[in-house]
């Protein structure tokens, strides 16, 4: 099992930048894929990135390519996520996600307690 803890979040204005961070406990992590998760006000939760335990596979939601990009540092026990060009419609609660299994990518075994990005207009 890992537990997950998110760290970033926060307010910006459109076309700035947010990193934000995932520090997961457990001595498995690098047996994990990890990812990143978001519900929009009103909406349901949407898939955004998620890479395999070595960081050299990932997929990418088609909103977010070439904006986002996620990495991870083993040494570190930490998954981060790059966000460049925000846009308000990126505004959400952002969920650190985890699996044993890549090919789970659209349900995730494990889920952090989110932080809320804000992107003003």
């Amino acid at each position: 099992q890992v537990q997950l803890v998110e760290s970033g979040g926060g307010s910006v204005q459109a076309g700035g930048s947010l990193r934000l961070s995932c520090a997961a406990s457990g001595r498995t992590f690098r047996s994990y894929a990890m990812g990143w998760f978001r519900q929009a006000p009103g909406k349901g939760r949407e898939f955004v990135l998620i890479t395999n335990y070595s960081g050299d596979i990932t997929n990418v939601a088609a909103s977010v390519k070439g904006r986002f990009t996620i990495s991870r540092d083993n040494a570190k026990n930490t998954v981060y996520l790059q966000m460049n060009n925000l846009k308000p419609e990126d505004t959400a609660v952002y969920y650190c996600v985890a699996d044993r299994n890549f090919s789970n990518w659209a349900s995730p075994a494990y889920w952090g307690q989110g932080t809320q990005v804000t992107v003003s207009s």
